[in-house]
């Protein structure tokens, strides 16, 4: 649950009694859980070039797929060609894709202008499962084509901010994956953890969901 919030009570980027320039989000696992469909596809993928798909499966959380390809593809793999596959499966598949429990309401509670997602998908796969989930397009929306190096370097959060005008060190991120907390981290920004993925360390806000505290 998600301690001394009150949605309600919320405007801008206000979270826990505290005033932030903006919040910025990770989705898969943070706003919503498409586990079920990245197992699925993955595990193919795996299967058709000979690999250990729970060694891979462990290894991709908050990657882009690229860089998964490139880690562990056969030599001489053809990059943009598997990803450009592994992107239409992807796509076509959203069942089990669900929010987190909450997420709607509070995002909902916040200034359009106020947030921002970054995630590791390409465009069409986040607005793909956002919409699966029901949750709306945000103004600002950094994806895997819009970085010269994914998570866990910080400059898709660096960028966020810097569209929506505002000091990343004045920041909330919201994150699940260790590449994610990472990026964040190493952009300046303050950090929440969601789930449970990553040991949480001092000074680290820690939710399980949005939900209002009761």
């Amino acid at each position: 649950m998600l301690k001394g919030t009150t949605l309600t009570k919320m405007s801008g980027a206000i979270f826990r009694g505290r005033d932030y320039a903006a919040l910025l989000f990770d989705m898969d696992g943070t706003l919503l859980d498409s586990s079920a469909v990245v197992k699925r596809v993955w595990t193919r993928w795996a299967a058709r070039h000979g690999l250990n798909a729970t060694e891979l499966l462990r290894s991709i959380h908050g990657v882009r797929a690229e860089d998964t390809i490139l880690r562990f593809g056969p030599a001489g793999v053809d990059v943009a060609v598997e990803a450009a596959l592994l992107l239409q499966q992807e796509i076509a598949d959203v069942e089990g894709i669900v929010p987190i429990e909450g997420a709607g309401a509070f995002i909902a509670s916040l200034d359009p202008n106020a947030w921002a997602v970054v995630t590791s998908a390409p465009r069409h796969l986040a607005q793909a499962r956002l919409r699966a989930v029901g949750l709306p397009i945000p103004n600002t929306l950094v994806v895997a084509e819009d970085v010269e190096r994914g998570k866990p370097d910080p400059e898709g959060y660096l960028k966020a901010a810097t569209l929506l005008g505002v000091p990343i060190a004045e920041c909330l991120v919201f994150e699940d994956s260790p590449a994610g907390v990472a990026a964040a981290t190493a952009a300046g920004a303050h950090v929440a953890v969601v789930g449970d993925l990553v040991p949480i360390e001092e000074g680290v806000l820690s939710i399980v969901n949005y939900l209002p505290q009761e």
